[in-house]
């Protein structure tokens, strides 16, 4: 009978995990099913760039998968049992499940035996009044189609306010105050801007902002968003046409609905190795996961931690199940990546656990760099069995099911598009 393992979301983490087992396992002894509301692999760390009318390349999973033998199953996620070890999907438009079983709702469950979740995040509108209602977000490819529609009904010299001061802030005022120069940009931050960057990130920040003619409200939070307008908490009231939210992420709320040992954030709790503490047949990676990185700092949300937790993940179940030895690779950041604009950027260097250190580079040679960084994760995912062995190992018993217990450090994310980092 073949080991059923089924990937939960497939994004950057999601498809390459699954793209990774298949590799790593030889194909008669299991099962793979990857799961996703859509038929297409979206590049999230583009959104902004697709949200200014930018037209990005059309990546079908199907053609990403193909030859890996990877089931792809195109449906919405609606429940997680972990006890009973099934999930619970609708919206089905194509593929077929172990334990199909279709009632009249549409739902059908897929039985598994070991579980890859990796459903991600999406915006947080952190509970401020009317943000839900009056603001657009980018964080999935739906919302950065609906911020392109408005931006497109603008007429010259209408306000436009992003919300939210980090990285995906950063990148979407540029690139709307680039893009149309005629509109007027206003940054709202509820804390400095670029304050956790270096002396030279900063400065060149104020400068680029400066030139793309962008106004930045700093120490301003955000209290409330309504029909063309803004209000911040000294009472300030900022007009807007519209509204662009980058304050931030949430994790899909499904885990926290599970018998999963989840953390505050609604993480999943998970050891070295992306399994989860409480249950051994549950692997979490990418958004969804509550990883512990130097310091004992939580990872941030990010394509960058993202990809290599799916790696440790994939290898790690590819380990237990064959009888391998399980992966070791230390863990630290590198850098961060942000865009500025099509032809700006800056690429802030920083400590193991993520803080700015004084290098950092700038200007059109940043932008390249990061379109780079872009072009590889895009890349990874479509090659994701590039240079690993080309023998897929036989299974040689099911993994344990004693809980799970810290083994391992996750491996190094490297450099960190922003558009998936919280703001």
């Amino acid at each position: 009978m073949q080991h059923r393992i089924i990937v939960l979301g497939a994004g950057y983490a999601g498809a390459s995990a699954a793209g990774r087992l298949a590799r790593r396992l030889h194909r008669d002894d299991v099962s793979l099913t990857l799961v996703n509301a859509e038929p297409d692999f979206v590049e999230r760390v583009r959104n902004h760039e697709l949200a200014t009318g930018r037209e990005l390349p059309h990546r079908p999973l199907t053609d990403l998968l193909a030859g890996t033998g990877v089931e792809l199953k195109v449906a919405r996620v609606t429940a997680v049992d972990v006890d009973r070890k099934v999930v619970t999907v609708t919206g089905d438009t194509g593929g077929s499940g172990d334990s199909g079983d279709i009632g009249d709702s549409g739902a059908e469950e897929l039985a598994y035996d070991t579980l890859v979740y990796a459903l991600g995040s999406r915006w947080n509108d952190r509970g401020v009044p009317g943000a839900a209602e009056h603001a657009y977000e980018i964080a999935g490819r739906a919302g950065a189609l609906r911020v392109r529609d408005r931006l497109a009904g603008l007429t010259a010299g209408q306000p436009v306010v992003v919300v939210g001061g980090g990285l995906t802030g950063l990148e979407a005022a540029t690139e709307i105050a680039e893009s149309r120069p005629d509109l007027d940009v206003t940054l709202a931050a509820s804390d400095g801007l670029g304050d956790w960057l270096s002396p030279k990130g900063r400065a060149h920040l104020r400068a680029v902002f400066a030139r793309l003619g962008i106004t930045a409200r700093e120490n301003a939070k955000v209290t409330a968003v309504e029909e063309g307008r803004v209000v911040t908490a000294d009472g300030t009231v900022l007009p807007s046409a519209l509204t662009v939210w980058t304050a931030g992420f949430a994790v899909h709320p499904i885990a926290r609905a599970t018998t999963l040992e989840v953390g505050d954030t609604g993480q999943i709790v998970v050891d070295g190795t992306m399994r989860s503490v409480s249950h051994p047949d549950v692997y979490a990676v990418g958004d969804a996961a509550l990883v512990q990185g130097p310091g004992d700092k939580p990872l941030r949300m990010s394509c960058a931690t993202g990809t290599p937790t799916a790696w440790q993940a994939a290898d790690a179940i590819a380990a237990r199940l064959t009888g391998g030895k399980l992966p070791h690779v230390p863990l630290r950041y590198f850098n961060q990546c942000v865009s500025l604009g099509r032809k700006d950027g800056l690429i802030q260097y920083v400590t193991a656990d993520d803080r700015a250190v004084n290098a950092a580079l700038t200007g059109r040679f940043a932008a390249l760099y990061k379109e780079l960084i872009c072009k590889g994760a895009a890349w990874g995912v479509a090659h994701p069995t590039v240079g690993l062995p080309s023998r897929r190992r036989r299974i040689t018993h099911p993994a344990p099911a004693q809980p799970a217990t810290a083994t391992a450090p996750a491996p190094a994310p490297a450099s960190a598009p922003a558009s998936e980092t919280a703001a």
